[in-house]
């Protein structure tokens, strides 16, 4: 396998103006809060509070969310730190724990359940990381190596829409 094509600073950082303007435009765009849900983490540094528009799967109720940049996004760091994180899906609000997974063939299979349900979208994102068409599982799980996964469990004792 070639190895995973290494996404240059520029991009997370545009990709960073684009996240603040879907957070902003989240509660108008019902297009994306089918796919987007909005975390909301507290700072690992700063105690302030961060809200990142992630894409999701919802499997037996447990929220999940992949990081493409790994273990390094602040996103992920910041969770590590405090696992009690908020979520926004759609119009509903609610507080989850958050499991931090970085077992590839745990990742692998998650993604293996996107492409299913969304094989162009997703098969466009793993080509585009440097994964060839055909690939296969072992190719999958060395890709999924480099990533990160997180399950996000809603908390039973925190009312939906309590923030």
């Amino acid at each position: 396998m070639t190895k995973p094509r290494r996404i240059p600073d520029s991009v997370w950082r545009w990709i960073k103006i684009l996240d603040r303007r879907l957070v902003r435009n989240y509660q108008g765009d019902a297009r994306m809060s089918h796919l987007v849900l909005l975390l909301t983490t507290t700072g690992r540094k700063s105690g302030l509070l961060r809200t990142t528009p992630l894409q999701y799967e919802e499997i037996d109720g447990v929220y999940y969310v992949a990081s493409a940049r790994g273990q390094q996004a602040d996103w992920f760091r910041n969770l590590q730190a405090n696992p009690c994180v908020h979520i926004q899906v759609r119009e509903c609000r609610f507080d989850t724990r958050a499991e931090p997974i970085t077992d590839p063939a745990r990742i692998a299979d998650f993604l293996e359940y996107r492409l299913k349900r969304h094989p162009r979208m997703i098969g466009a994102m793993l080509r585009l990381e440097g994964l060839p068409a055909g690939f296969s599982r072992s190719q999958l799980e060395q890709f999924a190596a480099e990533k990160a996964l997180v399950a996000l469990r809603p908390v039973l004792d925190t009312p939906l829409d309590a923030r």
